[in-house]
């Protein structure tokens, strides 16, 4: 099959090129999925999964990519709840060869139907981005009607999701960004827009829960804002300063079937809309996988047509 592949991690994007692999075998509780597209994350390049193995071992030349929507091919022994012909999307294990490929071997379990009216496309940007949306706000936030939402990075393909899911849960949601994302951020739903680069952070009013995409000086200042008993969610590792009478919690994205099937069912419903910023071909692949395209959407790769 043909795949991207990346080798080196001090060559960065210019390490990546595409080459053939050996179609990958279903383990057990495996399914194979001929994939259709895949969704590619700005900074995959930089996360130690993608250069060694759980116990640190290389295991470069690796595939990366995490997110799917395709067809089961192939069902491994003892795999339940999927059909071959069934077309799925979701989120691929962190270590193991992505979804930048042909084709790839994902645990069942990690995958969830998708409605013939939801197109590859769109599905491939949902679950790293819907996941970490639905997670940080419900899971980790305990978000609730009436509740202040600062969501930073609010015109990105995570920051999207957090506006509309919050929203919807009958949030008020401030977003932040840069000047140029003032229209998509208020376009997908923010109340409100604060430009973080001539704005001051101070001004806004306390809020129940900072959904936090960018880290820094970024997010000491908004542990500020937090009220008490507020929560203060990171998605970019550990929480220096955290809210001084809140909660402070960083999280990595878990698969969950049923979070992936409320999310794609509002998609089907028309009450959440995808963020796509650049597609291409997976021959195009190496030269739109850069991270000049973070905050711009999602990059998706269409592996076939």
């Amino acid at each position: 099959m043909k795949a991207i592949v990346v080798s080196e991690q001090a060559a960065g994007t210019a390490g990546t090129r595409v080459t053939e692999r050996p179609e990958p075998r279903a383990a057990i509780n495996d399914v194979v999925v001929e994939v259709h597209a895949s969704g590619f994350v700005s900074t995959e390049l930089e996360w130690p999964s993608t250069w060694v193995d759980r116990a640190g071992r290389d295991r470069t030349p690796s595939i990366p990519g995490h997110e799917l929507a395709g067809v089961v091919t192939v069902l491994g022994y003892g795999t339940t709840g999927l059909a071959v012909g069934q077309r799925v999307f979701g989120l691929a294990d962190w270590h193991r060869d992505g979804t930048l490929a042909e084709y790839v071997a994902i645990e069942a379990r990690n995958l969830a139907p998708l409605p013939d009216d939801v197109d590859f496309t769109a599905a491939a940007s949902l679950p790293i981005s819907g996941l970490t949306a639905w997670q940080g706000l419900f899971d980790h936030g305990h978000l609730q009607a009436g509740q202040r939402v600062l969501a930073h990075g609010s015109a990105g393909a995570v920051g999207t999701m957090v506006t509309q899911l919050a929203r919807e849960a009958g949030a008020y949601v401030i977003g932040t960004g840069r000047a140029g994302d003032r229209d998509k951020s208020l376009e997908f739903g923010a109340h409100e827009f604060l430009d973080l680069e001539s704005d001051r952070l101070e001004d806004i009013d306390e809020v129940d829960l900072v959904f936090d995409v960018i880290g820094g000086e970024v997010q000491k200042r908004s542990a500020d804002l937090v009220k008490a008993g507020g929560t203060l969610v990171s998605v970019v590792g550990p929480v220096e300063t955290g809210p001084a009478d809140g909660t402070a919690v960083d999280f990595v994205v878990e698969a969950d079937r049923v979070q992936l099937g409320q999310i794609v069912q509002r998609v089907q419903e028309g009450r959440l809309r995808t963020n796509i910023g650049t597609t291409a071909s997976l021959d195009e692949a190496p030269g739109v996988i850069n991270f000049s395209a973070r905050h711009q959407g999602k990059t998706i790769i269409q592996i076939r047509s």
